[in-house]
């Protein structure tokens, strides 16, 4: 095997009363919001809903339009209720 080669500079040692500090004056980190994972299922259930009714919001404007759109409309009819007393 080959030998390292000899470096023409002397190593530090780091244990050595003469090291000095770093005197640069740094701020703590910010602190780390905690992260609030919601679970899995409990999203996909709530993706569920929101586009289920989202699709059926959807099924009930075009119908309407549509009905709108031929001339028809709810105002055409009248509900007469009895009272039974």
């Amino acid at each position: 095997m080959a030998s390292p080669l000899q470096t023409g500079k002397q190593s530090v040692n780091l244990g050595a009363q003469g090291v000095r500090a770093s005197r640069i004056r740094r701020d703590p980190p910010p602190a780390v919001k905690e992260i609030v994972v919601r679970d899995r299922e409990e999203r996909d259930r709530w993706d569920v809903i929101i586009g289920v009714l989202t699709f059926a919001l959807a099924i009930f404007v075009i119908i309407f339009a549509f009905g709108n759109y031929s001339g028809w409309s709810p105002a055409q009819y009248t509900v007469h209720i009895e009272s039974q007393e």
